[in-house]
């Protein structure tokens, strides 16, 4: 069920969602968050269908804020918000406002947004592209628990990184980061077969991919130990190499859908390591509203520091292991690996088989 709606207002709006439910047979509310998507019209469309995918395992209420600009100081004086409301099919498991502020409205986005916000559920506000700099005091981010952006699609990924870290405020997050999580869950099940200590990596990948960066930056971070950045023709991230005191580690993905894991003295093994649609990587960010402590201090070793030497601390292996864990989750396939990686606190394979079964 659609329902348009111009030169509209917020408590418009609201009276047209209520009957709406009516309308369709299903007054009560069953959703567990509102979900802001904050873009322009160019990309409205690729972001609210991943949207309306993860609404699938998170019911939500999603409001798509595009800002419309004025071409003329004319058309900044006619101040106007027109609204879509969608229910039922056609919004998923969940309920769909599209607004679009024209004019002097551009300036006050959160005003038309607060009275549309679930009461007592939590916000989460996205920006598929053009984020803000600081998401934090962001007028619509202020209004959310959790704020996600995605330095893939600037124009300066690992420049918006450093500035991501100048500016990070506990509840941001990137999708850059969300995207290798399946990376670190299988770098930290495979520490947990050996016993030797990690030296050196290197990470490679595409050249400018913040996802490359963040996971040479999360190796370094943990573990303490110096990682070269290589570049390479992708797709993203393909091979991780680390060295240990019993032989080298290796994890490649050339195609961007089948990886290779190879640990001196065993049989190299084929593992599944996709590259994920953003639908998946929204619905993994849904999964938790608490604040990513793993990524704010991958954000706070910073990118400029990669290659440089640093003496592995004691327990090194273990911290990258629980900083897996303690990520967001991965996907269901990869849990018993990173539940595994989080409870490891010996090195030695008896109790790793100990800590799995418990």
């Amino acid at each position: 069920m659609k329902t348009d709606l111009t030169d509209t207002t917020s408590s418009k709006i609201n009276k047209a969602l209520v009957l709406g439910r009516r309308a369709i047979g299903t007054p009560a509310i069953g959703m567990v968050l509102t979900l802001v998507i904050v873009t322009d019209e160019e990309n409205a469309y690729d972001a609210l269908k991943a949207a309306n995918e993860a609404s699938r395992e998170h019911p939500s209420r999603t409001l798509v804020v595009i800002k419309r600009p004025s071409r003329s100081p004319r058309d900044r004086a006619n101040a106007r918000l027109d609204a879509e409301v969608r229910l039922g099919a056609d919004a998923s498991t969940g309920e769909t406002v599209v607004l679009r502020l024209y004019g002097e409205v551009i300036d006050h986005a959160q005003s038309v947004v607060l009275p549309l916000l679930l009461p007592d559920a939590p916000v989460v506000v996205w920006w598929p592209v053009a984020a803000p700099t600081d998401p934090a005091n962001d007028p619509l981010g202020a209004l959310g628990q959790r704020r996600v952006t995605d330095s893939y699609a600037s124009e300066h990924p690992v420049r918006d990184l450093a500035a991501r870290a100048a500016a990070y405020t506990p509840g941001d997050t990137d999708l850059s980061w969300t995207r290798i999580t399946p990376w670190r869950s299988m770098l930290a099940a495979a520490l947990d077969q050996v016993t030797c200590e990690v030296t050196s990596a290197e990470v490679e990948g595409e050249e400018f991919n913040p996802s490359v960066e963040l996971l040479a930056m999360w190796l370094a971070d943990r573990l303490k130990i110096p990682v070269k950045r290589a570049t390479s023709s992708g797709p993203g991230l393909t091979a991780v190499r680390m060295e240990t005191t019993c032989g080298p580690i290796v994890l490649h993905r050339p195609d961007a859908s089948l990886a290779t894991l190879c640990i001196e003295g065993q049989p190299d093994r084929a593992v599944a390591l996709k590259r994920r649609e953003t639908s998946e990587l929204i619905a993994e960010e849904l999964r938790r509203l608490d604040p990513d402590d793993t990524y704010a201090s991958v954000l706070r070793y910073g990118v400029e520091r990669l290659g440089e030497d640093a003496r592995p601390a004691e327990g090194g292996r273990e911290s990258a292991e629980t900083s897996a864990g303690q990520s967001a989750e991965a996907p269901a396939d990869e849990e018993p690996a990173a539940r595994k990686a989080a409870a490891k606190k010996t090195t030695a394979k008896s109790s790793a088989k100990k800590a799995a079964a418990t």
